[in-house]
């Protein structure tokens, strides 16, 4: 048991020491001399602070002597007197204060530009990982993530360079101060309580750090359940389950209960633990010092000197512990962080990337092979060729690997084994940034920002005027919806994009993959979440949006797919078929047997419709027809 303690002391030492070092380069950040002498100006106001504190308390000493015929140094004649002298004590107390202020003042904004950058940094990295990452983390508990790691470097910002140093220079002046005025002996006491109470505050502190990792585990998973809960709150209410939400929330703020409570409880014993340290090493010093006094060694103005030096070096052993405390807490609260930020990208820029030059945007794969895991293959040798300004769709069985297509294409992830061209240039040694603008994409399901409707579609494009975002509108057919609403473009569209339906949603897509322009464009099965009647209008959009682009269109409704140049039938990752639709008809194949299942269920759809419309005017045919009376 001891071993293990050991071994996660020395762990936890290392993590530390690691997290540390991590954090240095953004205290004293390479390039910003304004920064950096912020950083010393502030050490040498730090250091001015500290002798004036020093000085308190002899000038305490002085007017207790003055005031009871004691010894009193050489002093100025304006300076000699009581009064002066507690005049020129309680100046001192002020300036030591004015300074320590100046001090935090010239270190504020090197704290918050560490901030600034390592919350920066992390943001930016968080986009640069694979899209396995995002589908395996839960929003909520990276954000919780983050939120406390930037709280954490302010924690260690403030409390390495804005107390750590001053306690150091306190504990040696007035070490120095004591072994030059009253010998090694209350010195030996001081060390002797300084060491106690460093060591049981680190014990005592590296105890707590478990109670803090588990209730920082509990506040993530309770954040998560929280967020995924409001996120999914159709569905909560869809299915009546609002109790269940709110117990399964419940129950992870309860696990953060107990452990928030065995954290203040712990805080309680090591204040009290830091007080018994305390109050025993001045005990001690005052009792050395009061026997002086009665053997005449000493002055009462020595024995309030002892005194108010012991006082004050209180404020700083306190904080020794507490900076100790905060430190090993937000080291927690942050190493979490760093551990994200130690997260390898998964799919990287190669040695030497271009940028993709496009020509005509022909889009060729070559035997790719694929799988998300080494048990679970998706692409098996899928090759086809799409030639530049051609529609080309892939179809099939759910599971075939078709939405696949599409991330491999925009290099969410790599293959296995096999290329994927673009004008004959390798996706994988061209930059990410310049394949990813030249390749549109719709979705099926469109989500977008909580912002207004001009700002997603000018996401296609950010630095479109409103006018190109208007034109874009109107292509997209949105445009005379979004004039018709009271506050036009600058409607909110809700979290997500709630506020508006799934074809408005489709439109908004398609007016800013409009306004982005890309050569190659992708429908990753763009309208199969629509009805039938708002399928066709989002159609006629589509077709604009891809003449002469060379287009994917990844699709399940067949209908939306008759016709493109050639289709590609995908079944259990390999082409099945391939052909134009009148040629794939005639093979008989499985397009022609998915054609036929959609086709009866498209018109048992219809005469559906057609009965309910039959009976809904048959209704209203019988109520506007008067009931005539027998015999008239």
């Amino acid at each position: 048991m001891a071993a293990d303690i050991k071994k996660t002391v020395s762990a936890d030492s290392g993590s530390m020491l690691a997290t540390l070092t991590n954090l240095w380069p953004y205290l004293w950040p390479e390039g910003r001399a304004d920064l950096k002498a912020r950083v010393v100006w502030a050490v040498g106001w730090l250091v001015v602070a500290k002798l004036v504190l020093i000085g308190v308390p002899y000038f305490f000493k002085w007017a207790t002597n003055a005031l009871s015929g004691g010894a009193v140094p050489p002093l100025p004649a304006w300076l000699a007197g009581p009064i002066a002298l507690v005049v020129a004590y309680n100046v001192m107390r002020v300036g030591q204060v004015a300074f320590n202020q100046l001090r935090d003042s010239l270190f504020a904004s090197v704290g918050q530009h560490a901030v600034r950058q390592l919350a920066h940094r992390t943001f930016v990295h968080m986009h640069e990982l694979s899209l396995r990452f995002h589908l395996e983390r839960r929003t909520g508990g990276l954000s919780r993530i983050i939120e406390r790691g930037v709280k954490g470097i302010e924690t260690i910002v403030r409390f390495t360079m804005l107390n750590t140093a001053p306690t150091i220079i306190e504990f040696a002046l007035s070490a120095g101060i004591f072994a030059f005025a009253y010998g090694w002996r209350y010195v030996a006491v001081l060390a002797v309580m300084i060491g106690l109470y460093i060591w049981f505050s680190v014990w005592a502190s590296d105890w707590r750090i478990g109670i803090r990792r588990e209730m920082n585990e509990s506040d993530t998973d309770a954040n998560t359940k929280a967020i995924d809960s409001l996120l999914n709150f159709e569905t909560v209410k869809y299915f009546g389950n609002e109790k269940m939400e709110a117990e399964r929330f419940d129950r992870s703020m309860a696990r953060y209960e107990r452990a928030a409570t065995q954290s203040w409880t712990s805080l309680g014993w090591l204040n009290f633990g830091q007080g018994v340290i305390f109050g025993l090493g001045m005990t001690a010093i005052m009792i050395m010092s009061a026997l002086e006094v009665r053997a005449g060694t000493q002055t009462v103005g020595d024995f309030v000197f002892v005194n108010v030096v012991m006082m004050q070096l209180a404020v700083p052993l306190n904080f020794i512990g507490q900076i100790y405390r905060e430190i090993r807490q937000g080291l927690t609260d942050i190493e979490t962080m760093f551990d994200l930020l130690d997260v390898k990208q998964e799919v990287t820029d190669a040695p030497g990337a271009k940028p993709l030059a496009i020509d005509r945007g022909r889009v060729e794969f070559r035997d790719v092979h694929f799988a998300y895991e080494p048990a679970r293959r998706i692409l098996k040798g899928v090759s086809f060729d799409v030639p530049a300004g051609r529609t080309i769709a892939i179809v099939g069985p759910s599971g075939a690997g078709k939405s696949t297509v599409s991330r491999l294409l925009f290099r969410f992830y790599d293959v296995q084994s096999g290329r994927i061209l673009i004008d004959g240039q390798d996706v994988s040694q061209v930059t990410q940034e310049s394949l990813r603008a030249a390749i549109g994409m719709v979705p099926q399901d469109t989500v977008l920002f909580n912002d207004t409707i001009a700002y997603n579609i000018r996401y296609g494009r950010p630095g479109a005027s409103d006018g190109e975002v208007g034109r874009a509108a109107e292509l997209a057919q949105i445009g005379p919806f979004i004039e018709r609403l009271p506050d036009g473009y600058a409607t909110m569209v809700g979290e997500r994009g709630l506020k508006l339906s799934g074809g408005e949603k489709q439109r908004v897509a398609i007016a800013r993959t409009i306004l982005k322009a890309p050569p190659i464009l992708i429908l990753d099965e763009a309208t199969s979440a629509l009805d039938s009647h708002t399928e066709q209008e989002i159609q006629a959009a589509l077709d604009l949006v891809s003449r002469g682009r060379t287009t994917i269109v990844i699709a399940h409704r067949l209908s939306t797919v008759v016709r493109a140049d050639e289709i590609i039938v995908l079944k259990d990752g390999e082409v099945a078929e391939r052909g134009t639709h009148a040629d794939l008809l005639k093979a008989g194949g499985l397009y022609a047997s998915m054609w036929m299942r959609q086709r009866e269920a498209s018109e048992a759809e219809e005469r559906l419709r057609q009965a309910r419309e039959a009976d809904e005017l048959g209704v209203v045919v019988r109520r506007r027809t008067p009931e005539v009376a027998p015999g008239e």
